[in-house]
């Protein structure tokens, strides 16, 4: 039988796209509604997606409130209290949230991820974020943005606390660094062994976090090459904490603009950049860079030289590298940015776009795909009804799920 990939249906209000809000299609009320997010998740369901997928941030996203009001992601739930809700509207489908392992605790998040794993029946899964926003720091009375490295090793031993909650064998509990946990949870194990865990980190740090510790890696790649160098790495890395390389899922972020035609999907790209206000689109592109003052360099000129970030490290490198490789002034990068925030863009007929996830997923550089529609509930349904399609009929996707869990539809062991 020939390989499969794997599809994640990333949910982001009206979408993912920093101007999806006025696009005539979208839903402008998105994020509040919850009748919205069910038919999003209905929709992906039927699609036999793996999973979907939100991501979260404790506090706006830009630091200007005027900026942040014009984007898509200005409105939104808490993400685990929405897939709870979710969990009851679907029955196969995996539900993956965003947790913070800066501003959380490990046993209040592992109880709230397994409660979430048995209120959908094995369907849950964490994606560890260390959190790389100052805004988010002030908002929980931090005095500014930790080191990357001091994140980092807070989210190691985080990870390794709730992995041993989730076991059902804490032992003696745990004192360390960061945290002390007594007891363990109130709850019974997990109907798939435990909760999945997705990361997202692509730093040096990032990659080793996840090659010890996830089952599921999104990342962002521009080019094949890209990708290619990223799924070696990581995947050569697991062997030194005794995992097998398809003990991790790696499925890049892929931005699809889809229609019948090619000339009738480049007009709905054309039509969706046309939207973007260039001061959203840097203020987008800063928030990324962790600069706050980008505008002040000329809009048509060069990206600057720029000091190394204590944020989104792995993130700021891929925009600096593509503004260097395609020449890219920051009015061209943030206008490209703001349609899909560094992911890979694709925009094409169905056949177009499954033969590029085909030769990513063929080549080796990726296990699936986390899509991320460019506006809801228009591009997600285009990408179901035309892309899916195109995939089952190459033998490259399923036609129906492979039993009850998000692990069996991912192809992972049950933890031991």
């Amino acid at each position: 039988m020939t390989a499969q990939m794997k599809l994640g249906a990333f949910l982001w209000a009206t979408g993912h796209h920093i101007a999806a809000w006025r696009h005539p299609k979208a839903h402008v009320t998105a994020g509040i509604d919850i009748d919205h997010y069910i038919q999003l998740a209905r929709m992906a369901e039927a699609a036999k997606f793996d999973m979907i997928f939100c991501e979260d941030a404790a506090g706006l996203r830009e630091a200007n409130v005027g900026i942040a009001s014009q984007t898509s992601r200005s409105i939104g739930f808490e993400p685990i209290s929405l897939l709870s809700a979710l969990a009851a509207q679907t029955s196969r489908i995996g539900l993956v949230s965003t947790a913070s392992t800066s501003y959380n605790e490990p046993y209040g998040l592992a109880r709230t991820f397994l409660s979430l794993d048995h209120l959908s029946g094995g369907r849950a899964g964490w994606n560890l974020v260390t959190s790389a926003s100052p805004i988010e720091a002030a908002n929980f009375g931090a005095t500014g943005l930790k080191p990357h490295a001091d994140r980092y090793e807070r989210a190691r031993e985080f990870a390794e606390v709730v992995n041993q909650l989730w076991s059902g064998n804490p032992g003696s509990g745990h004192e360390g660094q960061s945290f002390s946990v007594r007891d363990p949870l109130d709850l019974p194990r997990s109907p798939q062994g435990a909760p999945v865990m997705v990361q997202a980190g692509a730093s040096d740090v990032g990659r080793d976090l996840a090659a010890r510790t996830a089952d599921v890696v999104f990342t962002a790649a521009q080019t094949f090459e890209e990708a290619k160098a990223f799924y070696d790495d990581l995947k050569g890395r697991m062997a030194a904490y005794g995992r097998e390389p398809d003990d991790i899922k790696i499925m890049p972020g892929v931005a699809p603009v889809v229609a019948e035609t090619e000339t009738e999907a480049r007009e709905k790209f054309e039509e969706l950049q046309a939207l973007i206000p260039d001061d959203v689109g840097v203020a987008l592109l800063s928030s990324y860079l962790s600069i706050s003052d980008l505008w002040r360099y000329p809009i048509d000129g060069p990206l600057p030289e720029l000091p190394e970030s204590e944020g989104m490290k792995s993130r700021q490198a891929l925009v600096v590298e593509q503004s260097r490789r395609d020449g890219l002034s920051i009015r061209q990068l943030a206008r490209h940015f703001a349609g899909a925030r560094g992911h890979w863009r694709i925009v094409g007929t169905a056949v177009q776009v499954a033969d590029e996830l085909q030769a990513r997923f063929e080549g080796g550089a990726a296990d699936g795909f986390n899509v991320m529609p460019s506006y809801f509930p228009g591009e997600l349904d285009a990408f179901a009804k035309l892309v899916v399609p195109e995939l089952q009929r190459r033998g490259l996707f399923r036609k129906e799920y492979e039993g009850p869990t998000l692990r069996e539809h991912l192809g992972l062991k049950r933890p031991a």
